[in-house]
């Protein structure tokens, strides 16, 4: 197991990111805010800024961009679970001075949201590895983008997503036209994006934005289970299945299916593949080793 330190959770709630590294040493002053521990063949990223709802910093983004580049590239890792520490899951992107930013040049902010905003919902869509998001309270703005592009969503009893942008008198950014539509229909959409009401948890998992709502204190419970079952899965084909289910809303049939015959191909040579095989035919349960 691999940690970064952290301060003590709330009872019954500890992440392995928390649990791991209680007794850790002050490394990188961001390790703190972004907990790591890689336990039983999952990646768990627990944000950590509780006084203020967990919105990211620049230097937070990238530590969350890094961990999901490491876990793509470490075959001793085979899930990823973001999740955070206190009330709220992330109030998106730590806006703190941004209004006092002073005479901007044509094209700054786009340049800082394509880099920034843009750069870290992309890590999650394109990580190798199955990604969890374990919601423990509001995900608001680039929080619920960060939510809503991982692979699956697990939200508590008393989570709730916002769309603020709008109601900051801002276009939403971080992906969130291109990931609610595909989600839940363009109508939808516009809906909670214009007004900016917060959805909660039942109604989030009624649209199809949350895959399953928890009792809070059974969030971290759900997400191991739902970790580890991934991390005993057979890894390439789960990698293979991302990404063609991701890339399927931009394509048309026909790229669609020589994409899926491709990736067939690909997986066939694979050990996990021809375990799979094996234990069908032998009627034994399948011991997938994630290569």
């Amino acid at each position: 197991m691999t940690s970064s330190p952290v301060p003590s959770n709330t009872p019954g709630t500890a992440t392995p990111s928390a649990e791991a590294a209680k007794a850790a040493d002050p490394l990188d002053p961001v390790d703190s805010l972004i907990l790591h521990a890689t336990d039983n063949g999952v990646s768990w990223i627990t944000l950590n800024r509780p006084e203020v709802m967990n919105a990211i910093t620049p230097d937070q983004r990238e530590r969350i961009i890094e961990r999901l580049a490491d876990a793509s590239a470490d075959p001793g890792v085979r899930a990823v679970v973001i999740t955070a520490q206190g009330r709220g899951f992330c109030a998106g992107a730590d806006l703190r001075g941004s209004a006092s930013a002073g005479d901007r040049v044509a094209g700054d902010v786009a340049r800082m949201i394509q880099r920034g905003a843009q750069r870290l919902i992309g890590a999650v869509l394109d990580c190798e590895k199955p990604v969890i998001a374990a919601v423990n309270g509001t995900a608001a703005g680039l929080g619920a983008h960060l939510a809503l592009a991982c692979d699956l969503v697990l939200a508590a009893e008393s989570a709730r997503f916002i769309e603020v942008f709008v109601r900051r008198g801002l276009v939403p950014d971080g992906g969130g036209a291109y990931l609610l539509p595909r989600l839940i229909g363009p109508q939808r959409a516009k809906e909670l994006m214009f007004f900016g009401d917060a959805v909660p948890a039942a109604e989030a998992e009624r649209l199809g934005l949350v895959n399953r709502v928890v009792p809070d204190g059974e969030l971290t419970k759900t997400a191991r289970e739902w970790a580890e079952r991934l991390a005993t899965g057979p890894t390439r084909a789960l990698t293979l299945t991302k990404q063609l289910v991701n890339a399927s809303l931009d394509t048309d049939r026909a790229a669609a299916f020589a994409a899926e015959a491709a990736a067939q191909e690909i997986n066939m040579t694979t050990a996990d593949a021809q375990e799979g095989v094996a234990s069908f035919v032998e009627r034994r349960r399948p011991a997938y080793r994630g290569r």
